[in-house]
C-alpha cells in the first residue's frame, strides 16, 4: 500500500453536521482497501476565490494508505459527493519529509549546545 495525503475542502454550511460527512469520507477509504494514519482539521477558512459559489470553505487534511488502484475510485467518488467542494490527492516525498526532520534534530541539537555553551561562560564570567 502507498501513502498519500487528501486535503478535502468542505461545504460551510456543513459545520454542525462535519461529522457526518467525514465519516463518509473515511469510510470511502476503508471499503476501498485503505487506512486511516491522521485527520488534521483546519477549521472554516476563507478560499482566495470563489469556488461553486462559496467564499469559505472547512479544510480537513487525511494522511491515508490506499492500493494504487483505488485511487481512482475514491477520486471518482469524491467527484460526486454534494458536501465536498474540491480535494486533491497528493503523494507525500517520504525520503525529504525524514531529511528534514532529521536536519530540524540536528538544528534543535546545535542550539542546545550553543545555550549550554553561553550558560558556562556566564558562570565563568560571574566568578
Amino acid at each position: 500500500m502507498t501513502q498519500y495525503e487528501v486535503a478535502v475542502l468542505y461545504n460551510p454550511d456543513l459545520e454542525a453536521e462535519l461529522d457526518k460527512a467525514e465519516a463518509r469520507v473515511t469510510k470511502l477509504f476503508t471499503d476501498n482497501g485503505g487506512t486511516l494514519l491522521s485527520t488534521d482539521n483546519w477549521g472554516k477558512r476563507k478560499l482566495a476565490y470563489n469556488i461553486k459559489g462559496h467564499e469559505y470553505a472547512i479544510y480537513v487534511f487525511y494522511t491515508v494508505e490506499l492500493p494504487a488502484e483505488s485511487v481512482q475510485k475514491v477520486e471518482s467518488t469524491l467527484n460526486i459527493t454534494d458536501q465536498v467542494i474540491r480535494y486533491l490527492i497528493t503523494k507525500p516525498d517520504l525520503k525529504a519529509i525524514a531529511k528534514a526532520e532529521q536536519a530540524k534534530k540536528a538544528a534543535a541539537a546545535k542550539a542546545r549546545e550553543a545555550a549550554e555553551g553561553d550558560e558556562a561562560t556566564d558562570e565563568k564570567d560571574a566568578k
